[in-house]
């Protein structure tokens, strides 16, 4: 690996433990069967890619999936639902960051709503913490906030020029190979993070 001097952390399934059947579950059990084709971790339709750039409010996406549904399901009931895949942080991970901060540059690029953002920090919160989520980070960056989302270019263009970072020299950890593809176009390096691996086990 060349030497780097940056890194940018996806969360979900890097840092944070998810599962994204358990969503599909609980949606398909309140009537939604064919969930798996509106959301899954490689493909998100209209509503869900709207969701997570922040182009619609949380509002208007539980009354038009209700619409598109025709079950008008309760605002609880599919926020629980959504919320279902968010479990529990990695916490050797996140003791592992703070190893990290010292020698390198530390960027959170995550594909995230403003749903799971107020319930993955109130798990984060669960324990007892000396600081924020974010201040592990240089800088978070949420899709919610951007109005930009991963796999496009436009978005890993956005942090490696906010922050004049050299794509060489900035490494890009993420578990979605469309995610990582979509980086090392640009000429970022990357590691694909597989099921049953830690970021503290990479050679860092």
């Amino acid at each position: 690996m060349q030497k780097i001097e940056a890194i940018i952390f996806d969360l979900g399934g890097v840092i944070l433990n998810i599962d994204y059947n358990l969503t599909r579950i609980a949606f398909e059990k309140a009537g939604i069967k064919n969930f798996h084709e509106m959301y899954s971790q490689a493909n998100a339709d209209d509503l869900f890619s709207n969701l997570e750039t922040g182009k619609i409010s949380e509002d208007n996406f539980y009354n038009e999936l209700n619409k598109r549904t025709g079950l008008y399901l309760p605002t609880i009931e599919i926020e629980n639902a959504w919320n279902a895949m968010l479990l529990t942080f990695r916490e050797k991970s996140l003791d592992f960051l703070d190893t990290l901060k010292p020698k390198y540059k530390l960027f959170l690029l995550s594909n995230t709503n403003h749903i799971h953002l107020n319930a993955f920090n109130k798990i984060y919160l669960e324990k007892h913490r000396d600081k924020r989520f974010e201040e592990f980070f240089d800088k978070a960056y949420y899709s919610c906030n951007m109005g930009l989302r991963k796999p496009n270019a436009d978005i890993y263009e956005f942090v490696l020029e906010e922050n004049k970072l050299e794509p060489g020299k900035t490494l890009f950890v993420d578990d979605s190979a469309q995610n990582i593809e979509a980086a090392r176009a640009l000429g970022i390096q990357t590691i694909l993070l597989g099921a049953g691996e830690y970021i503290e086990y990479l050679p860092l």
